[in-house]
């Protein structure tokens, strides 16, 4: 286990239900494989308001350490995620997008149709992960050893 870490996931998406929310489901999953902890997970419709008000919900209600966001990330015009989390988060932390798109661009070429964004609000990090469960697994698998320490930095913990 990498520390205590709390989670919360959202998902965005006009046509899933949280029983077809496959995605959200595999990332509870692995997060608790991971020996962390996942305070919530609720799936909200592609409106930007609605995607900003379930972030801001998860770190100011739940408290939790770092909120993954299911889909709307990608080109078609419903995808507002990334400008959800804008509209609510304070702090880009572009590496860790980046490093998703690098990581990801080993396995397809689609990697770099991701508009996806990290950000943190206040000392909760915010990161955008793909809607369907194959691209959200491998994204989780890029970013999942960083995250431990990322909590420790945004705690006042050293590099």
């Amino acid at each position: 286990m990498d520390g205590n870490l709390t989670f919360a996931i959202v998902t965005c998406s006009d046509t899933r239900s949280e029983k077809e929310d496959t995605a959200g489901a595999a990332l509870e999953s692995l997060i608790a494989e991971a020996g962390w902890e996942c305070l919530g997970r609720v799936v909200v419709r592609d409106e930007r308001a609605d995607i900003a008000e379930a972030i801001v919900q998860a770190c100011d209600d739940l408290d939790a350490d770092i909120v993954l966001t299911c889909g709307g990330s990608g080109l078609s015009l419903r995808d507002v995620t990334p400008e959800a989390t804008r509209d609510v988060c304070e702090r880009d932390v572009p590496g860790i997008a980046e490093g998703m798109r690098a990581y990801s661009l080993r396995i397809t070429p689609y990697a770099m149709l991701s508009r996806a964004v990290c950000m943190q609000r206040g000392r909760h990090l915010v990161i955008n992960l793909p809607g369907s469960e194959k691209a959200a697994r491998e994204n989780w698998e890029g970013i999942r050893p960083v995250l431990a320490h990322a909590k420790s930095m945004m705690g006042g913990g050293g590099h």
